[in-house]
């Protein structure tokens, strides 16, 4: 493998245990607001992006590439309205794709096809997360400052159930 597919490939684990800490953060939020279905959504976020991490830790290991792991950021984003912590993560969602998108043009440089199948399913579920994001900002900001739209809202997100990626290594 390539040196440096295999530094963004190394890389990128750290960076998808940091969005599960950076979910956490923001289900910890909504939590304490007593909003327990945003709570649940982002819970659920936190546990898909630990499963991103061991897909990426799993391929490098597959391929007989040591892995490096390194320490994961604090989350530091404070928030003054439950909108805000939707946008950050639309954010952070934008940022993965550019992230995944620059490890998928360093294997495609170096003509690592295999590298380019692996990460085809990572391009598709960032096109997802980012519409689901958008879709959040959206509902917010049509019901978000109505109390019982809100709550409506809440059972909605409390309803997510979590689902294992069927990416196949």
């Amino acid at each position: 493998m390539d040196k440096r597919v295999h530094e963004l490939l190394n890389q990128q684990i750290n960076k998808e245990f940091y969005s599960a800490y950076l979910y956490l953060d923001f289900s910890n939020y909504f939590k304490a607001a007593g909003l327990d279905g945003f709570a649940n959504w982002y819970m659920i976020q936190a546990q898909e992006e630990r499963d991103h991490a061991m897909l990426f830790y799993q391929y490098l290991q597959n391929e007989n590439m040591p892995v490096t792991l390194e320490a994961i950021e604090k989350p530091d984003k404070e928030f003054k309205a439950h909108i805000e912590v939707f946008e950050a993560g639309l954010e952070h969602e934008k940022y993965v794709t550019s992230l995944i998108n620059e490890i998928y043009a360093a294997a495609y440089a170096v003509h690592d096809f295999r590298t380019m199948q692996f990460l085809d399913w990572f391009v598709k579920e960032q096109g997802e997360e980012e519409t689901n994001a958008n879709d959040l900002i959206t509902k917010m900001e049509l019901f978000g400052g109505d109390p019982r739209s809100l709550y409506l809202l809440n059972q909605e997100l409390a309803a997510r159930v979590y689902s294992a990626p069927s990416l196949v290594l």
